[in-house]
């Protein structure tokens, strides 16, 4: 989520936030509720007792919770560490050519580590970290205090089920992803795999992390893919692929990087990554949200996004819950959801349900009654052979999106069946869901002023309602504005460079749209 900038408080924040799923103590008791103000609109936010910050976003004021979290965590550690590789310099002219096909400054992970639980005293099992790579040296004892409290809350985001384990004889592998938002607005990405260990008898599973700046999701889904084979004959054949990866810059979209990697009864090869060319679909999946939900559904649960109100899904599995989540996020481009969004909620962690600001949960159905004794939010059931969809709602979910607009979004929907694949789904689900944001919004540019060329932009949000013919639209349209997603999407308008004007992904749908829209009044 994109952090508007504010004064940082004296405590340091994380946010951590679970995404993207491809299978897949702290409580609100010690934090108080205030009002405020934000760009001109009251939304209750949550502080932690002497913070004094009205103009805090929403979603780092949330944050302060898991910084409270942190503090409460055991320092304690466990697993051996090797030491980082020596990276090797490019020549200028293998640089040069870098440029072309990688990201500048971008490499695939910061460092992986791989999280069990493990028995205490009590009896109990505590998800553990018992391998880092690379290991992290010259950090001052501050730094490595802190890097300390951030992985071991990384655990409870492996195992959010708590200390409910046991030994286990069957496991399905199950992968997910999470985002950690510094208070300076630094995104991280934690991909995870949970897998048992190969074996005989009852054992523990494991679940490995890569902790990245990079939102890929099916580009790492394909690196644990090669961690799991290797893990298969020892723990020390994940060191030299990793090593090999890390020293590897990441593709720009559309690119393909080489791996070259040994591994038992295969010999040496080299492992081609392809990054896809639309960046921004490579962090989601859209099969498992229409398999669980029918296109009507969808569509009360998108309207429900667009107006930022509290939203829970439930269901068993967690790559349920993370993959329709992330989803549904996707569905709101070029928006981008402003508020906390954690597609898996650890039990530890249950009582954000009743944060007063809007949000995205993702809860599994153990915990569902301690979630969902809440009031005017939409709890959202994927499991299957449910006996309704809808456990609570406000009742003005199907009514909120403009008639017309939202049976051309059905309408378009019909392109897809049971049987379409990821990349036809890439394909049709957007090509939905877009028109509906320029049908309603894509004449923004023509009400933003500037004074200058080089002045930043006003936005005259008045005529910009007004210029709206179709009454069911500008009623939506006068809801929409009031939002977060909306008022930071016009506020990096506005303070664009005029020169940049028409150049992004929207702004080309936009004038693709005026053009169609323009040969049809010709013939007409």
């Amino acid at each position: 989520a994109v952090i508007s900038s504010s004064a940082v408080p004296r405590s340091r924040i994380i946010v951590l936030c679970c995404c993207n799923s491809n299978m897949n103590g702290v409580t609100l008791s010690n934090v108080k509720k205030r009002g405020t103000k934000a760009n001109s609109r009251k939304h209750r936010s949550v502080f932690l007792p002497g913070e004094d910050q009205p103009d805090m976003g929403a979603m780092k004021r949330f944050s302060t919770l898991f910084s409270s979290f942190r503090g409460k965590i055991s320092k304690d550690r466990t697993g051996n560490e090797p030491d980082v590789p020596a990276s090797t310099e490019l020549s200028p002219v293998e640089e040069k050519a870098k440029e072309q096909r990688y990201t500048s400054g971008q490499f695939f992970f910061e460092y992986l580590v791989v999280v069990r639980p493990k028995k205490t005293k009590d009896g109990i099992y505590e998800p553990q970290i018992i391998y880092q790579f690379p290991k992290k040296d010259g950090m001052v004892r501050f730094q490595k205090e802190e890097e300390e409290k951030t992985l071991k809350a990384l655990t409870l985001f492996c195992f959010p089920e708590g200390v409910n384990w046991a030994p286990l004889t069957e496991y399905p592998s199950e992968t997910f992803s999470f985002v950690l938002t510094d208070v300076d607005g630094t995104r991280k990405n934690g991909y995870c795999r949970r897998l048992l260990p190969d074996g005989k008898g009852a054992r523990l599973p494991e679940a490995y992390c890569i902790i990245s700046n990079l939102a890929c999701f099916g580009l790492f889904s394909q690196i644990f893919d090669e961690v799991e084979q290797r893990r298969k004959f020892s723990m020390a054949m994940i060191y030299p692929f990793m090593q090999s990866l890390r020293e590897s810059a990441f593709p720009a979209p559309g690119h393909t990087v080489n791996i070259k990697s040994f591994i038992p009864e295969r010999g040496t090869e080299i492992i081609s990554l392809t990054r896809p060319t639309d960046s921004w679909l490579e962090h989601v999946d859209f099969r498992t949200l229409f398999k669980c939900l029918s296109d009507e559904e969808v569509l009360q649960v998108f309207a429900a996004t667009v107006l930022e109100r509290r939203i829970i899904f439930i269901a068993d599995e967690l790559g349920t819950l993370s993959q329709v989540i992330h989803a549904v996020a996707v569905l709101l481009y070029p928006f981008i959801w402003q508020h906390t969004l954690i597609s898996i909620v650890p039990e530890i962690l249950i009582d954000v349900v009743m944060a007063p600001t809007p949000y995205l949960l993702g809860v599994q159905k153990s915990l569902a009654d301690q979630a969902t004794d809440q009031t005017e939010l939409l709890v959202v059931d994927l499991s299957e052979g449910r006996k309704e969809t809808f456990i609570k709602c406000m009742g003005d979910e199907d009514t909120i999106l403009p008639h017309k607009l939202k049976d051309e979004i059905k309408q378009a929907l019909s392109a897809k069946n049971e049987k379409s694949s990821l990349e036809e789904l890439n394909r049709v689900v957007p090509e939905a869901f877009l028109p509906f944001f320029i049908k309603t919004v894509g004449h923004f540019a023509k009400y933003i002023v500037r004074k200058g060329k080089d002045q930043r932009g006003e936005f005259q949000r008045t005529n910009f309602c007004k210029a709206i013919e179709s009454k069911s639209t500008r009623r939506f349209v006068k809801t929409f504005v009031q939002t977060q997603m909306f008022d930071l999407f016009i506020q990096e308008m506005e303070q664009r460079p005029a020169s940049q004007d028409g150049t992004g992904l929207f702004d080309k749908k936009i004038t693709e749209y005026q053009k169609r829209m323009r040969e049809k009044a010709k013939k007409n």
